[in-house]
């Protein structure tokens, strides 16, 4: 069988995936991670499941851990070149798949950021982990920042790239019932997706950006993708109803910004007329916002980029990543 393939560095930003057009399954068996993938099992509303993660561990350990949280769109495949500089830095670098995500199993559950932080938690106490700086990319940065707020104890560190939440949806993304946004979902097409990574993740759309697209549409050829439908559902109805942003202030640990400026993402955006989506998501504006907001925290902002930085300048976010981690 054909494999979609991540083991390069910066294997998205070189077009160095290999491509498939098979149909892809929706805990995505057939998309090969680029280290071991392992499965925490655990039991939810009285349905067993598992939580994938990739555990690498450096051959000389410096004593850190960071712990990536990856967005609503992603999976741990994605964070491949931060996971190879930062194991050669010698830390243990932990990557779960959310439950709900990627590898991991897609219940029906109540979707909720405070129940994915404490599976975090519990993940780390299985391996033994009492402290990691945790950085959240888009959705992963609501999450890294509700982890942060329940575990100060844990976290090292709190790194958010271009996380979503900045604003509170539900204060002008007309609301949306969970079968809307389900039926939404069964709509999924390889030209819907890239429609919108072109208008709201780059500033400029290179071929290799395509493979995100392969596997965020892809499993719409399964036929389980009903199921991954409505999880996804559930999960942005998670992002629109759970914000953060009125507890940031509260935060207790030292906080990291890292802003593609030129992001233009927003949750719901299909909902909002052509002149509001161009009132809202605006990175600029948002990045200086919310670092006003927490008090000791540090912004590095990128002019050249939008919502993926570590894939769209992984040299200049890299860097600036490695200057300012604790």
């Amino acid at each position: 069988m054909k494999r979609i393939c991540f083991f390069l560095l910066f294997a998205i930003s070189t077009g160095a995936f290999a491509q498939s057009k098979e149909a892809l399954s929706i805990t995505l068996e057939n998309v090969e991670y680029p280290y071991p993938i392992n499965f925490l099992s655990l039991s939810i509303e009285g349905q067993d499941v598992r939580m994938a993660y990739m555990d690498i561990k450096p051959a000389n350990f410096n004593g850190k851990t960071l712990m990536l949280f990856h967005g609503k769109n992603f999976g741990g495949y994605y964070w491949t070149n931060i996971i190879r500089v930062f194991s050669e830095k010698g830390y243990r670098v932990l990557v779960p798949d959310q439950i709900g995500f990627g590898k991991s199993s897609k219940p029906f559950i109540n979707y909720s950021f405070h129940r994915l932080a404490a599976m975090n938690r519990q993940l780390m106490d299985t391996l033994k982990i009492q402290h990691a700086v945790v950085m959240g990319h888009s959705m992963g940065g609501m999450l890294a920042s509700r982890f942060a707020l329940l575990y100060p104890e844990r976290t090292a560190q709190l790194i958010l790239e271009n996380p979503i939440g900045l604003e509170d949806y539900r204060t002008f993304v007309p609301f949306a019932s969970i079968e809307a946004m389900y039926q939404t979902e069964l709509k999924t097409t390889p030209e819907s997706v890239k429609k919108y990574y072109q208008s709201s993740y780059f500033v400029k759309w290179k071929p290799e950006y395509d493979d995100l697209v392969r596997i965020a549409s892809g499993v719409s050829g399964s036929s389980e993708f009903p199921r991954y439908a409505k999880v996804a559902a559930l999960t942005s109805q998670m992002v629109y109803e759970q914000p953060v942003i009125y507890e940031l202030p509260l935060l207790k640990v030292p906080v990291l910004l890292l802003i593609g400026t030129q992001d233009k993402t927003i949750v719901g955006k299909a909902r909002l007329s052509p002149d509001d989506q161009k009132k809202f998501g605006r990175y600029d504006q948002l990045g200086k916002q919310t670092a006003a907001r927490i008090p000791g925290s540090r912004l590095v902002e990128f002019e050249n980029s939008g919502h993926i930085p570590h894939l769209e300048i992984p040299e200049e976010f890299l860097k600036a990543l490695v200057e300012n981690i604790k």
